[in-house]
């Protein structure tokens, strides 16, 4: 199974971005999957997932109301909608991806997640 992120980039403060990540390779029945970033000398932290049965979704706090996570179940793809960008949302986005129907708690939980994706880049800088 791979994973392949695209849609980084730089932006300004309250600019926009929209995150793929498609899930390729042999068969894979998903469950849920999940986007996480991770700043310079910070841990990875998880931002949205998403249980792919029925779009139930779960946010970080620091993302609710600008971000949105969704997914389109025919290419086997994961969206980040992400809106009103700010300085810290400054990272490298990685996308994951399970086989497990996870419930909504563990849906933002970096061990639920059996398979990554490499990173894609997102700066925003005035």
């Amino acid at each position: 199974v791979q994973l392949q992120a695209s849609g980084g980039g730089s932006v300004q403060p309250g600019g926009s971005l929209r995150l793929s990540c498609a899930a390729s390779g042999r068969t894979f029945s998903v469950g849920a999957m999940a986007w996480f970033r991770q700043a310079p000398g910070k841990e990875r932290e998880s931002v949205a997932g998403i249980r792919w049965s029925d779009a139930n979704t779960n946010y970080a706090t620091s993302v609710k109301g600008r971000f949105s996570i969704s997914r389109d179940k025919t290419k086997n793809t994961v969206y980040l909608q992400m809106n009103n960008l700010q300085p810290e949302d400054t990272a490298l986005y990685y996308c994951a991806g399970t086989i497990s129907r996870l419930i909504s708690s563990r849906l933002r939980e970096r061990a639920s997640y059996d398979y990554w994706g490499q990173g894609t880049q997102v700066t925003v800088s005035s």
